[in-house]
């Protein structure tokens, strides 16, 4: 029996068996791009195109791959190619799960929330639909899952296993043009149905992840390697060299527009972008992967090969260390500096390469019963091999149980949602024993007309039936210490509003007669504030007196919004801030593990923040369109 010789390492190979040049260098800037998209989003705001890259190679390479032992041996081997890619994948997601699980442990019980379906969903490879069916939002970035970037492999994993079988069909036909006719029909089948998804404005999480929406970089990268394969990949000559370097400029120039102008979540993004990014992916690895071509030996320098053979490392692992560390920054009051994504990138890439060399390296070589018996057989043992065998046992006998007890006490919820659910509960109790619904809660009493703001009379105190309260999911988690400090106040709070809603909000009341004397509007934690919208809601209110509570979270778009908060409160009269931001700064022990929403403390704090503020309209100088005290 005749051994074939190890490949060199991680190196991609053609259907005949020659290295595909340049696949490791484009690697490295796929996940390079995804990186910078998760650590600094706002330097890259379409970076999550990385993703359709790694589907266009993996679609390409891996039907190369079953090419090439076609026309070695005459046949697939499902159940040898199925063991192959399980002894390249599984490895290091064992290793990032039970890493990642403890350290969350250690760090907040937040990320362990739903940890035990992540886990099933990464083992069973439909991690993907595991978040559709929860109704994860891939795009949001408060309380995010743990494992969320697993749901690419999934869908690779799940490509991985229809593939070959499509192969055992499809190849047996004559001709290599009708084999790609298939992989090609799924691949735009799959591109079309995104954008008719989109265009019935379906969830765009449930676009992004899905396998039958999301695959087409995969099937159309497949289809291109059955096409490419006839004839074998011949050098090219002095022209092919000028094509395949212009193909690859124009390419890299599609996506790295896309990268910087692309938008995620958006209609546009599905209805055009991931295709077209997909498109130029596929002619950076056709030109690139063409026997001799300059631009694949460009992309073959020795610091793009480097992170390439471990980019499927370093994306696995850069996503569950960036919530970690973001935790923990945020308990710390550094969520916003650049310590987050520093100490992450840090640790992606040391930690990459670790698995890299002691893990994934060996198994994929000699198997993962080869690879137990060189880390742990005393008679293969080196002063070296002994060291590296204590470190792997050390980190399974700590991870596992931890990771088995962050899966039994895994809270059902953060605490961020139990601080909206306590809110939430105690407006709903409020308005079904009537003491916020019907009148009252529409602004007025069953004994009192509604008033307008030119029939009230001045105002000497506030009291919580002067006052309609509209906001978000911050102001709903403050309900209780709300309706405590101001008795019959009127609250209308909603999770993920923004300040468009408000103005809506506030102009219906206002067409009812049902709007009070004095308006807070708490708005700005879920999106940049627009001076339009500020003016459309000081117009709703009218004469009234308005309040504005700026935010406090650890988001890109918060100091903004707090700047035009504040300046918009300074020019107009009748207008006054509740300084909730800094209020709140300094305690970060009373808000929940995302570092915004208010716990019973905090409660109490955005409370008199807004006390604050309204004694400010009644101090001398401050009450504008209030004549005289009301007695």
């Amino acid at each position: 029996m005749s051994v074939r010789p190890l490949l060199p390492t991680g190196a991609p190979v053609t259907a005949r068996g020659a290295r595909f040049g340049g696949l490791d260098g484009l690697r490295a800037i796929a996940v390079g791009m995804v990186l910078v998209y998760h650590l600094f989003p706002s330097a890259l705001p379409g970076g999550f195109l990385g993703v359709d890259v790694f589907f266009v190679m993996s679609g390409f390479l891996i039907t190369s791959l079953l090419l090439r032992e076609l026309e070695k041996t005459g046949r697939i081997d499902l159940l040898a190619f199925w063991q192959r890619r399980a002894r390249r994948l599984l490895p290091a997601v064992a290793l990032v799960v039970l890493v990642s699980t403890s350290l969350a442990l250690a760090a907040s019980r937040d990320l362990l929330v739903g940890v035990a379906q992540q886990i099933a969903g990464a083992l069973l490879f439909v991690s993907n639909w595991v978040f559709i069916a929860n109704g994860s939002d891939y795009f949001a970035r408060d309380a995010p899952e743990l494992f969320r970037n697993f749901w690419s492999l999934a869908l690779e994993e799940q490509f991985y296993i229809v593939l070959p079988l499509i192969a055992v069909v499809v190849f047996k036909l004559r001709s290599r043009i009708t084999w790609a006719i298939p992989l090609a029909a799924l691949g735009l089948g799959s591109a079309f149905l995104m954008a008719a998804l989109a265009n019935g404005e379906a969830d765009p999480t449930r676009i992004y992840f899905g396998s039958d929406s999301h695959s087409f970089g995969l099937f159309l990268g497949a289809a291109m390697a059955v096409l490419l394969s006839r004839g074998g990949n011949r050098a090219l000559g002095r022209a092919g060299q000028a094509a395949s370097l212009a193909v690859a400029v124009a390419g890299f120039t599609v996506l790295g527009f896309l990268a910087f102008a692309l938008r995620e979540a958006t209609p546009e993004s599905f209805l055009g972008g991931f295709q077209l990014a997909t498109l130029a992916a596929l002619a950076i690895v056709w030109a690139i992967t063409r026997e001799g071509a300059v631009i694949g030996r460009w992309l073959d320098v020795t610091p793009l090969r480097w992170i390439g053979e471990r980019s499927y490392g370093i994306y696995l692992w850069h996503w569950p260390l960036l919530v970690i560390v973001t935790s923990i920054a945020t308990g710390a009051g550094l969520g916003k500096s650049w310590i987050v994504p520093v100490v992450t990138l840090l640790l992606t890439v040391t930690f990459a390469a670790l698995s890299y060399r002691f893990v994934e390296q060996p198994v994929r070589r000699v198997g993962l019963r080869g690879a137990l018996v060189r880390w742990f057989s005393p008679r293969s043992y080196t002063p070296r091999r002994k060291k590296i065998s204590i470190t792997l046992a050390g980190v399974l006998a700590i991870t596992f149980p931890l990771t088995g007890i962050a899966v039994a006490i895994a809270p059902a919820q953060t605490s961020s949602e139990d601080s909206i659910r306590r809110g939430q509960e105690m407006l709903e109790a409020d308005r079904s024993a009537g003491s916020v619904s019907g009148d009252e809660a529409a602004g007025t009493t069953s004994d009192e007309e509604p008033t307008s703001p030119e029939e009230a009379p001045p105002l000497i105190t506030i009291e919580g039936r002067d006052v309609t309260a509209v906001g978000d999911s911050v102001m709903l988690a403050s309900y209780p210490e709300l309706t405590e400090a101001f008795p019959g106040i009127e609250v209308d709070a909603a999770v993920s509003r923004g300040v468009w809603a408000g103005v809506d909000i506030v102009a219906g009341m206002a067409a009812q007669g049902t709007l009070r004397e004095v308006v807070v509007v708490g708005l700005g934690t879920n999106g940049p504030v627009e001076v339009e919208a500020l003016a459309a809601l000081k117009e709703a209110v009218g004469a009234r007196q308005l309040v504005l509570v700026d935010a406090h979270a650890e988001r890109d778009w918060i100091a903004e919004v707090n700047t035009v908060l504040t300046s918009f409160a300074a020019e107009h009269r009748g207008v006054t801030l509740a300084r909730w931001d800094a209020a709140v700064a300094g305690t970060p022990e009373f808000l929940a593990e995302d570092g915004i929403h208010p716990g019973p403390e905090g409660g109490e704090i955005y409370a008199a923040s807004i006390r604050t503020a309204l004694d400010e309209l009644l101090a001398p100088g401050e009450s504008a369109g209030w004549a005289t005290p009301r007695r």
